[in-house]
């Protein structure tokens, strides 16, 4: 079981911000953007030879300011969006902007993990998603399926529709709309469904979470008291359009169907503090990773709302009468969720968790402390959902 050990790489920075490189369907590689407030901040680009099992880094410079949320590109692996804190007529905002990594920034370059003297790449700056009256950015979604020419950006309580456009130096704003109601509102994260062509992204605040259609900015649906207390992070099932989960400060995972949203489908309460991130495996959804304050990350099998709640459906003609009737056997047990494994590599608060763009078996977590953990789904378990 040597495969399944973990890989754990230290940043010398505290950190909470993580994505997989989306438009990187080859090589394994994630993107950890850090919180100094003393020194430049820096974005390290995590190459994983899962064949070695060793981490080969590059580090960029974001000297713009400590990173609070990173997001990739779906279309160009050179391309990433971050929300970062800048200080202005002595308040501290925080803004987002949209950067190029350097061309000669070679994939899974020579430096090797030990060499910490290899020089730094600066980004380039590309453009800025910041209307100078909408407040702090909490965080940028890309279009999934896009060109990435199509961002949201959600700033305080506006919901901005940005249009990237000369290669990407240019963001125009295309639509927004805004959160109405008592009190000081505001976005805490935002996820845009792969489903429905695209048109619809979910956003959080405080407890609730609502649908938004983007092409009319209108509301869609809205879940008031999702959570008993703040909502953390948001993600839709890649294979049923109307699934989402949700976390958040109540220590619970919920599960939603956007088409009935009295009453969740099911509730995950596994954690004991904050989740602070909850993703589904991009290819078998019933794998969903979650990530807390309490230092855990937990790998569960949500197989009863999955889109394969029986396994594999095969075709009878290819089966002998023995395997039918294991078959119906088996289809006749209800299939039963559970918490596959929980990984406790981290001493500190999880931040991020999040799978690998290249390999589906494969996953990073964060915690503030700077320390990355590369894990794996247990094999035993892939290839139950394998064969």
């Amino acid at each position: 079981m040597e495969d399944d050990a973990p890989v754990i790489y230290g940043l010398e920075f505290q950190a909470r911000a993580l994505t997989p490189q989306t438009a990187e369907t080859d090589a394994i590689r994630f993107l950890v953007g850090t919180q100094s407030l003393k020194y430049d901040n820096q974005i390290h680009v995590i190459d994983f030879d899962d064949e070695n099992n060793i981490i080969n880094k590059n580090v960029l410079l974001h000297q713009a300011g400590e990173i609070w949320h990173i997001s990739a590109s779906p279309s160009d692996k050179g391309v990433l969006a971050t929300c970062y804190n800048k200080t202005a007529d002595s308040k501290v905002v925080t803004c987002a902007a949209v950067w190029r990594m350097p061309l000669e920034l070679e994939p899974g370059g020579q430096d090797s993990p030990e060499d910490a003297a290899s020089p730094a790449h600066a980004l380039e700056l590309l453009c800025h998603l910041e209307p100078a009256a909408r407040g702090s950015t909490a965080c940028v979604a890309w279009e999934p399926a896009g060109d990435g020419k199509r961002v949201i950006s959600l700033a305080d309580n506006h919901i901005l529709l940005w249009d990237l456009q000369e290669s990407s130096s240019q963001a125009m704003l295309a639509s927004s709309a805004s959160l109405e109601g008592k009190g000081q509102l505001k976005f805490t994260t935002g996820r845009w469904s792969p489903h429905h062509n695209c048109s619809q992204v979910a956003t959080a605040n405080d407890t609730a979470i609502r649908g938004w259609d983007t092409r009319t900015m209108s509301q869609i649906y809205c879940i008031e008291s999702a959570h008993g207390q703040l909502v953390r992070d948001l993600d839709f099932n890649p294979n049923k359009q109307y699934y989402l989960a949700s976390c958040g400060d109540d220590c619970k995972v919920k599960f939603w169907d956007t088409r009935n949203v009295a009453e969740p489908v099911k509730t995950l309460e596994e954690h004991s503090h904050w989740v602070w991130n909850v993703r589904y495996n991009h290819s078998h959804d019933q794998l969903v990773l979650t990530g807390s304050s309490d230092s855990r990350v937990i790998l569960s099998n949500m197989v009863s709302i999955s889109s394969e709640p029986f396994g594999h459906l095969v075709d009878d003609d290819d089966l002998s009468d023995q395997e039918e009737r294991r078959l119906e056997e088996k289809s006749q047990e209800p299939p039963q969720d559970s918490v596959i494994a929980t990984y406790e590599e981290h001493e500190d608060s999880v931040y991020a968790v999040d799978w690998s763009s290249a390999d589906p078996w494969l996953f990073a977590s964060l915690s503030y402390d700077g320390r990355l953990v590369i894990n794996r789904v247990p094999r035993a378990l892939k290839y139950h959902i394998l064969l």
